[in-house]
């Protein structure tokens, strides 16, 4: 019977869905608090020092969280070392983290002469290690298991951006800014005008403790998945080695239907033989749609959004968050993708990300500016931008999961990589050029 409902459903009888649940939960911890403080931008950008520039801020502490890839190389010389004790710290400190930034998010310091979000700066670097670290620590220890799971995993961390997008959704942003006079009704004083938005439902205090104790949770999940028996019998076939360091045996049961997803690069055997070019044509792609989607557009996306109000600016911020796990939702059905299907959903990606960018450089008067369309169209725009990088980012680290242990850990690093790249990129050009213009209401 199980069998059947589970066959009408499309998925497959032999998993067992106690490891999809907890890799699920143990996925949404990877991404979950980075994710929290951009969905929260549109309330953070109001009241921080930084105004605007803010998100070009958060996206360079982000990146300096890649500490936390190179002590995780530099910890694999140790003999003693495992990698479940380094996921277990990470989640714990991701957790902690979290929870102060609650407390410290509207607090500043006084830096080389003008107030700062330092106390912010230093709860989101500790939120990047977690998020910067599972590149190249949660997704290859996944790998461990058979292949179905590695989707699995791959879900909950879409559902990263999904869970904080769902609460920001409730939470609401208040409302467009307005002008409001200020000076009263002296006919001989000339009038001045404050911009004043509507408060949210809640603020952004509650909000972040409801990220402390989602990755509370994905800590006790990740813990589970770690140590239950019937976790550890749905690995593979694979040989471990120190942390991460291992290599699928020539015929490993249930991965089959993961290495067909390329037509292009199986042998008639079965076997994934993927061939140096098309090897280093993946990891190159990856690592550029991390530079544009992790990098670069997150730091202009204000100066999109915010010139046609703080509700388009908070739905393109939700929105575009869902569309990571639909993306991965998606590939759970999709059975075979080959690299020149890849290649043509990244052709597809550039006239939207044209558009994201025409309208943050045109800031503070973007096309069809104080238009039902034109706020359609950004929050559209930025949805599916952000949908087809995902998916395609998905495709790729299913394809070269058939390499290896090792392959997965080159995956992160081209991820975090380019994302590197695009972070300074954008840091210089929001802060030290005339680029991109903050739109002033009154």
């Amino acid at each position: 019977m199980r069998k059947k409902l589970y066959l009408l459903c499309g998925i497959d009888s032999e998993r067992k869905l106690i490891v999809d649940l907890l890799a699920i939960l143990f996925g949404i911890g990877s991404w979950l608090g980075i994710n929290s403080v951009y969905v929260q931008l549109p309330l953070l950008v109001g009241d921080a020092p930084e105004g605007w520039n803010l998100p070009s801020y958060l996206v360079v502490i982000i990146q300096l969280g890649n500490v936390g890839p190179l002590l995780y190389t530099a910890a694999l010389r140790l003999k003693w070392f495992r990698d479940s004790y380094l996921i277990v710290a990470l989640l714990v400190i991701g957790s902690c983290a979290a929870m102060t930034t609650a407390f410290v998010y509207d607090q500043t310091v006084h830096v080389f002469g003008a107030d700062r979000s330092v106390p912010l700066f230093i709860t989101v670097f500790g939120l990047s290690l977690v998020g910067c670290t599972s590149s190249v620590l949660f997704m290859p220890y996944m790998g461990r298991f058979k292949g179905i799971y590695l989707i699995t995993y791959l879900i909950g961390e879409g559902f990263s951006g999904f869970v904080p997008s769902i609460v920001a959704l409730i939470q609401g942003v208040g409302g467009n800014g307005e002008c409001v006079l200020v000076n009263g009704t002296d006919p001989n004083e000339p009038p001045v005008y404050t911009s004043y938005t509507p408060p949210p439902r809640f603020g952004t205090r509650p909000y972040f403790i409801v990220s402390s104790v989602i990755l509370a949770v994905s800590t006790v999940a990740f813990l589970l998945l770690d140590r239950l028996t019937v976790c550890r019998r749905e690995y593979a076939a694979v040989s471990i080695g120190n942390g991460n360091n291992y290599a699928y045996e020539p015929s490993t049961p249930g991965d089959e239907d993961t290495r067909s997803q390329s037509a292009d690069t199986v042998s008639q055997k079965g076997k994934a033989a993927l061939d140096r070019t098309h090897y280093l044509l993946l990891l190159v792609l990856i690592s550029v749609l991390c530079l544009f989607g992790n990098g670069f557009f997150p730091s202009i996306q204000s100066y999109s959004c915010l010139p046609y109000g703080n509700v388009a600016y908070h739905l393109t911020v939700t929105l575009s968050s869902m569309a990571n796990p639909a993306a991965c939702f998606l590939a759970f059905f999709v059975q075979k993708n080959s690299i020149r299907s890849i290649v043509a959903l990244s052709a597809l990606v550039v006239p939207f990300a044209a558009y994201a960018l025409t309208t943050a450089i045109t800031s503070p008067d973007p096309p069809l500016m104080h238009h039902v369309l034109g706020d359609i169209l950004v929050v559209a725009c930025w949805t599916l931008l952000v949908g087809l990088v995902s998916y395609i980012r998905l495709t790729i680290t299913t394809l070269l999961r058939c390499e290896g242990g090792q392959t997965l850990v080159w995956v992160g690093v081209a991820t975090q990589l380019g994302s590197l790249v695009g972070s300074i990129l954008s840091f210089t050009l929001v802060n030290f050029t005339d680029t991109f213009q903050q739109y002033y209401p009154c």
